[in-house]
């Protein structure tokens, strides 16, 4: 598997990062009509999404709060919530320590077959590198989301 999957995942995660320090927290919790969640949700569901692909395919033990699952699975909304949800700077924490982690992903792991192929939709992984990959995507894609609400934010002030 190349290394370009780990430089690649490195690489988002540290762009994820970056715009996350840069948004007022004041913002976070604002859903404009057009979304389905805010920015908050979006960056919970990144460090809660990233946490369960890697504990499918690697040998890797998640250190998130148990409210996680009920803030920020799939199919969860902000307007539901009726519990406290984490600050700016416990999600910045998290984000910065799952980068710590892709950083000790080895070549070697991202090869391996799993145990049983995972079935998400009409989505098929077999090996590690695959699962590995599309927790990637998938992040880039709540990255773009992210991005595109803070430009609604920003158009409606």
């Amino acid at each position: 598997m190349s290394n370009a999957l780990l430089i690649t995942a490195k690489s988002v995660r540290q762009m994820v990062i970056q715009l996350v320090q840069s948004i007022p927290e004041d913002l976070y919790d604002v859903q404009p009509q057009q979304f389905n969640n805010t920015i908050r949700w979006n960056i919970g569901h990144i460090v809660f999404a990233h946490d369960y692909f890697l504990s499918i395919a690697l040998p890797f033990s998640s250190n998130l709060p148990g409210n996680y699952t009920t803030l920020f699975n799939t199919g969860t909304t902000p307007s539901e919530w009726t519990i406290i949800p984490p600050t700016k700077e416990e999600l910045i924490q998290n984000l910065s320590g799952q980068l710590d982690k892709i950083s000790e992903v080895s070549l070697g792991t991202l090869d391996k077959e799993l145990k049983s192929p995972i079935e998400m939709g009409p989505l098929k992984f077999e090996t590690t590198g695959e699962v590995f990959n599309f927790a990637t995507v998938h992040e880039a894609m709540h990255f773009t989301t992210i991005s595109s609400l803070l430009k609604v934010l920003n158009y409606q002030i």
